[in-house]
């Protein structure tokens, strides 16, 4: 178990545990696109970045194959970052509305930024069996944000996944009291902490601000402003 997220973060880095991932992120780094072909790519996983005394976990789903996968940063160098920095910005999350690279300067306030999957998987899509993998990384860190008060689901997926592992009955969760909270864009959940002694936490979700969704209208920016401006109200709570 780690004990800072410093610590957390090299464990990350250093995970080769889905031979399927490994192998994928690494032909891309070296293949590259064409408009990256001078860079070296980060072709490892990503770990989650932010303020360590943060109130509110953003949790997506998984790094871009030529974003997070070339800069090492989560939702960096993708259009899926170019949509939410700037939201984070005005939202006060972000210093800055423009994620650049890893070491670009940019800093994020009162806001850690994290994924269910550290790799970038073919597709976009992880299997099951490999977000489990990586669960036990982002239970880490909700356990190290020691003044969590707030977790935003940037997809369904990561909605329902931080919806099970909460629930269940193993010591980290609510052990099947209440029902489970269902996705939509806007929905508030209160869900319990890892330990008992722990207070619930606000669960917020939100669609993932992918292309697929940004360009079809999906998701506009009305819509993603006011997610995280209840997500500022419910850390003030």
């Amino acid at each position: 178990m780690a004990q800072t997220l410093s610590d957390l973060e090299e464990r990350i880095i250093a995970c080769r545990r889905c031979p399927r991932l490994v192998e994928w992120r690494e032909r891309i780094g070296r293949e590259k696109r064409r408009a990256y072909r001078e860079e070296d790519y980060w072709a490892k996983p990503v770990p989650g970045f932010g303020d360590s005394r943060a109130a509110v976990l953003a949790v997506g789903l998984a790094p871009g194959a030529h974003g997070s996968n070339r800069t090492g940063r989560m939702f960096t160098g993708d259009a899926s970052g170019d949509f939410l920095y700037p939201a984070l910005f005005r939202a006060g999350f972000a210093d800055r509305p423009k994620a650049v690279a890893r070491g670009d300067g940019l800093t994020l306030r009162g806001l850690f930024l994290t994924a269910l999957c550290r790799c970038a998987p073919p597709d976009n899509k992880p299997a099951r069996e490999e977000i489990r993998n990586c669960l036990p990384f982002l239970l880490e860190e909700i356990r190290l944000l020691e003044r969590l008060h707030v977790l935003v689901a940037l997809g369904r997926v990561a909605y329902d996944t931080l919806s099970d592992v909460l629930a269940e009955p193993s010591g980290s969760g609510r052990g099947g009291c209440g029902p489970k909270p269902a996705f939509a864009h806007g929905a508030v959940a209160s869900v319990p902490g890892l330990r008992k002694e722990d207070s619930p936490l606000w669960l917020v979700g939100s669609y993932h601000p992918s292309r697929q969704n940004t360009q079809t209208g999906r998701l506009t920016r009305p819509m993603f402003d006011r997610i995280w401006k209840r997500v500022r109200e419910l850390a003030r709570s």
